[in-house]
């Protein structure tokens, strides 16, 4: 199986920065998009950025000159960097991995989400 760990949530004051990672695991083939949404409470999730396996991202237009996402392959791992986060920024982050693994079947390909990890943006 394969899962995705995330890491780095906290509370922060506006205008200060967090980074969040996350890292997946298990039976990995290949990893193609991976990429981070939110959802705030009583919102729907909504996408933040992503990241390609060449390293081409797209952003939500809210989060642009703001956000930096990141990936290193070697690590299976993907990176937000947030700065002069806002109130509004507040929500549950989700890391989100486009997998693909080797089955006797052939390959196969899933998404996959981690569990969320809490950013909280207050003074």
């Amino acid at each position: 199986q394969v899962q995705l760990v995330e890491s780095g949530g906290g509370l922060v004051q506006p205008g200060g920065s967090l980074r969040l990672s996350c890292a997946a695991s298990g039976s990995i083939s290949s990893i193609n998009d991976m990429g981070w949404y939110r959802q705030a409470p009583g919102k729907q999730r909504e996408l933040v950025a992503t990241i390609t396996s060449g390293g081409s991202t797209n952003y939500a237009d809210s989060v642009k000159g703001r956000f930096t996402i990141s990936r290193d392959n070697a690590k299976n791992t993907v990176y937000l960097q947030m700065n002069s986060l806002k109130p509004e920024d507040t929500a549950v982050y989700y890391c989100n991995a486009k997998v693909c693994r080797s089955t006797p079947y052939g390959t196969s390909c899933n998404a996959y989400w981690g569990q969320g990890t809490q950013v909280t943006v207050s003074s």
